[in-house]
């Protein structure tokens, strides 16, 4: 089975475990809207692909404005991600997952 981050961290909220705010979108304007309805100042916004690496590819980043947002959605979506663990066509990107920004108390 594969699921893209945004779909295992649904799986988690339904059981009750800690997930940051986020709302995957489809298009430029949804991820825009998505940065709107999540509120704040800063987000992460993260191609979704089916792979690992995606942030030293450059598919995850970290944003204080609505126009990097749409920067960055309007950059992946719809193209391929290459990344350590794809093959040299990459992965496609259909969605883009924009969450709020916190800090990490602490890793597993």
């Amino acid at each position: 089975m594969n699921l893209h981050e945004y779909q295992g961290k649904q799986l988690f909220a339904q059981y009750g475990l800690p997930v940051s705010e986020g709302i995957a979108a489809a298009t430029v304007d949804e991820a825009v809207a998505a940065a709107d309805k999540i509120g704040g100042q800063r987000w992460v916004i993260k191609a979704q692909v089916h792979a690992g690496g995606r942030g030293k590819a450059g598919g995850v980043k970290l944003v204080d404005n609505k126009d990097d947002i749409r920067e960055f959605a309007d950059k992946w979506l719809g193209k391929r991600l290459v990344t350590y663990q794809t093959d040299a066509d990459g992965q496609p990107v259909s969605r883009i997952l924009v969450e709020t920004c916190t800090d990490i108390a602490q890793e597993l």
